[in-house]
């Protein structure tokens, strides 16, 4: 590749606290000549905490046929671009993965910015086993959920799916028919003031959460039926 190539930078961005954002992702977002952001009027409060004046265009899942043309032409130009997602790492559970893809066809250098991950957050404190796990991501708002669950039923390994709080009791349940009741955690709210962990089994879970719907985002972690893995009883009760 010529040397004149622009660079995309993948920048993670906090999940909630602002403050949990690197010296190096600040650094990057103030220097490069454009950022690429799935939701510009979200990310303007992060810019103005930060006092980053770098002007912002959107990029997300409707728009990118569109819009990854043009952050080619501009990245080809030997202007480099960052993209960062609503929170956390871009890639993850967003549409980065397509603008990425087309980068790496074009020879343009990708580089990582590490930062803030709810679904590294919610495992390290779930008290699951962090040794093998299994990234799910969102699972279909409404057909397919169920061959979804079933295809990694037999994996000896911690389960993780993100979900909005509107569906985290039909998720629960669905969970709970699939798998059996196993060891489970929702992590929600993550790093905010409200952030709350709640461990248990499916069936503890979905009682709670059916009685005190939730706000905010999810991290639902399933444990494997293993007897070492299941928390004591009234974990769920406990305060976070």
């Amino acid at each position: 590749m010529e040397e004149s190539d622009g660079k995309l930078f993948i920048v993670s961005t906090p999940i909630g606290n602002l403050g949990d954002m690197t010296y190096r992702a600040i650094e990057t977002l103030k220097n490069v000549p454009m950022i690429a952001a799935e939701d510009t009027r979200h990310s303007r409060r992060l810019m103005s905490h930060y006092d980053i004046s770098t002007p912002l265009i959107s990029y997300y899942e409707h728009n990118r046929f569109t819009r990854i043309p043009k952050i080619i032409d501009h990245l080809n130009s030997g202007k480099d671009l960052a993209v960062i997602t609503d929170a956390g790492t871009p890639g993850i559970s967003d549409p980065a993965y397509k603008l990425i893809r087309e980068a790496i066809a074009n020879d343009i250098i990708i580089e990582a910015i590490p930062g803030a991950s709810a679904l590294l957050a919610a495992l390290v404190s779930s008290g699951l086993p962090t040794d093998r796990f299994i990234f799910e991501g969102f699972l279909p708002p409404k057909k397919g959920r169920k061959g979804r669950i079933n295809q990694v039923k037999d994996e000896p390994a911690t389960l993780i799916y993100y979900e909005s709080p509107k569906r985290i009791q039909r998720t629960l349940k669905q969970l709970l028919e699939e798998l059996g009741d196993r060891p489970a955690v929702v992590a929600r709210e993550l790093t905010k003031i409200y952030e709350e962990i709640k461990r248990g089994t499916l069936s503890e879970l979905l009682s709670y959460f059916t009685t005190k719907p939730p706000k905010g985002e999810c991290v639902i972690l399933v444990g494997k039926d293993d007897p070492n893995v299941y928390f004591k009883e009234n974990n769920i009760n406990q305060h976070h």
